[in-house]
């Protein structure tokens, strides 16, 4: 098995709906495309693949090692695909730095097991953790421009902020709590309601505000469509799935105890003609 081969079905596998969108980029940036969303998956699990903060911390400076060397022409390790794969793309399409550094320091935040305290935090995160790779994921289709990065980042906000809601359960047995302090507070909710799956209305709540961020996050990226590159489009089809899981989750009056919550599957249909028609 090549390891273009080898990457894609990683992808498939622990990112299926960022692989649906990465299908739809043309042939010869796919891989590109590819490599980025591999490399994502691979620190997005460092938290759930640790028993102790430290070592996820360590796994993580594992990655920032690897990242220097790459740019600094260092010792770059050998027999990984996944930074075989970075490597070449990233010394292919001249990828900033600064997007890797970014989202590298917003996955240290998951080793703290800290709840943001509010909507700004959260939307911090979400933008470090997902909007930084969307920008990469723009430089390897060669979108550049100030429209496309503008769009790239809310739309990368958004599809956080829904990934968020669609693994709010997963996260609270590992006792990670990713809904604002603050919203939590003014229902007189805590962590402990999501793990004994208790006070749904209440949770319904903070869950609608929080879809609602992410909704907007999706109207403004759409304020761009007339201007952003053409070739951005992949980038940026996450929106079209993010649409279709916040209509299921409001379908279900924003319960994320409905046992059809966690059933939700990706809108592919929707995202094929949506790519057909140049929108996200």
């Amino acid at each position: 098995m090549s390891t273009a081969e080898y990457i894609s079905k990683m992808v498939s596998k622990d990112d299926h709906d960022r692989f649906l969108t990465a299908m739809c980029a043309p042939v010869p940036v796919r891989d590109g495309v590819m490599a980025l969303y591999a490399f994502n998956a691979e620190v997005a699990r460092v938290r759930e693949s640790v028993s102790e903060n430290l070592i996820g911390q360590m796994k993580l400076q594992w990655w920032r090692d690897v990242i220097a060397a790459i740019y600094e022409n260092g010792n770059v390790p050998q027999g990984n695909p996944v930074v075989e794969a970075l490597a070449s793309t990233i010394t292919s399409y001249g990828l900033t730095r600064a997007h890797f550094e970014t989202l590298l320091d917003a996955r240290a935040r998951d080793m703290a097991d800290v709840s943001p305290s509010d909507v700004e935090a959260l939307e911090s995160y979400a933008e470090g953790t997902s909007a930084s790779l969307t920008a990469l994921v723009l430089e390897v289709l060669g979108a550049r421009d100030e429209a496309s990065r503008a769009a790239g980042r809310h739309v990368g906000i958004a599809w956080a902020l829904t990934g968020l809601l669609r693994a709010i359960l997963f996260h609270a047995r590992a006792n990670r709590f990713l809904l604002p302090q603050d919203m939590m507070a003014a229902e007189n909710l805590t962590g402990h309601d999501l793990q004994e799956r208790r006070n749904a209305a209440k949770i319904a709540v903070v869950v609608e505000q929080v879809a609602n961020l992410a909704r907007a996050h999706l109207e403004k990226a759409r304020t761009y469509r007339k201007a952003v590159n053409a070739t951005a489009l992949p980038a940026l089809l996450p929106a079209t799935l993010a649409d279709e899981y916040l209509k299921g989750l409001a379908r279900r009056g924003f319960d994320v105890f409905d046992p059809r919550h966690i059933l939700q599957r990706p809108a592919a249909l929707r995202l094929a003609w949506n790519a057909w028609r140049n929108k996200y």
